[in-house]
């Protein structure tokens, strides 16, 4: 296969991956990984397929629904490259848009590697219950950037 043809299926195979993951189905996701396959998101290393079960399993039951818009996709060799932006409703009937960047390692058209890359705070105001854990966030949020606007 030339340069071309590989960029091409890798590309091919990033979008099934998305569609999948739109779906929420795990048994279709599980074959686009390799068996020693690694997942780093919010600073945390995930390794092997049944810790991708697991993940996917954590993943989806944050979520009532999952779409993903592309902004930006780019293939290095075996590097796939994307900044999107995730939008979800979470089963509390709340919705948000976050944008995310991931990189994705393939290894014999197998993901051997997906980094995501996402502020979590974006998360919290959705996740956060109660009085205090709101204020809270919104403190952590102001503080954050207090020098820089």
């Amino acid at each position: 296969m030339n340069e071309d043809q590989i960029k091409n299926k890798i590309l091919k195979l990033a979008e099934e991956l998305d569609n999948d993951l739109e779906l929420q189905d795990i048994d279709k996701l599980i074959p686009y990984f390799s068996q020693d396959c690694e997942i780093e998101i919010f600073g945390l290393k995930i390794k092997g397929k049944e810790k991708l079960k697991d993940w996917l399993n954590w993943f989806f039951t944050l979520f009532d629904t999952i779409k993903f818009e592309p902004i930006v996709i780019m293939v290095e060799k075996n590097i796939f490259f994307e900044e999107f932006i995730i939008h979800v409703s979470f089963n509390q009937g709340k919705e948000l848009s976050v944008k995310v960047a991931e990189v994705l390692d393939y290894q014999n058209y197998k993901i051997k590697s997906l980094r995501l890359y996402i502020d979590r705070l974006e998360f919290s105001d959705v996740i956060a219950t109660g009085f205090f854990s709101k204020k809270l966030i919104k403190l952590i949020q102001k503080r954050s950037i207090r020098d820089l606007v």
